[in-house]
């Protein structure tokens, strides 16, 4: 999908990066895609394990994706709000889901840090896979304590 995205997870930080690519996608006239992603049990192998419920999970996930994104938007005001903003789930690895979505886009943001717990790292796990794999430009967004 062409254009920013910027992957969420109900975090501070989330948020943070949520704003800044609301306003990076209006300067820039580029849609914004909001991508938020239901962790998925992992196998023996280390692939993602689908069960029946998670298509159900995936769906409450976009939805509060969709009432933040509305919460954030509201935030920002209208002159710096993008075009086109399209919220989506899925269920899986969160850095191998943002990766495959942001296989065509121009950029991916997230934010430092997750809801993971380990407050003591300057970039969570998910922040450092990507920035490492991703085919397209990646904007971190830091703490606002650092």
């Amino acid at each position: 999908m062409p254009g920013i995205i910027v992957g969420i997870d109900g975090s501070d930080h989330s948020r943070r990066a949520l704003e800044w690519a609301s306003r990076e996608a209006a300067v820039r006239h580029a849609p914004l895609t909001v991508f938020t992603v239901q962790q998925a049990v992992v196998g023996y192998w280390g692939s993602p394990v689908l069960y029946p419920g998670d298509a159900d999970l995936a769906e409450q996930g976009r939805k509060t994706a969709q009432e933040e994104t509305d919460s954030a938007l509201e935030k920002i005001g209208h002159e710096s709000r993008p075009s086109s903003i399209t919220v989506r789930a899925a269920t899986g690895l969160p850095a191998e889901a943002l990766l495959e979505a942001a296989a065509d886009a121009d950029m991916l943001v997230v934010g430092s840090r997750g809801a993971g717990g380990f407050k003591r790292l300057l970039m969570g796990s998910v922040s450092t896979q990507v920035t490492h794999h991703a085919p397209c430009p990646v904007v971190v967004i830091p703490d606002e304590n650092i």
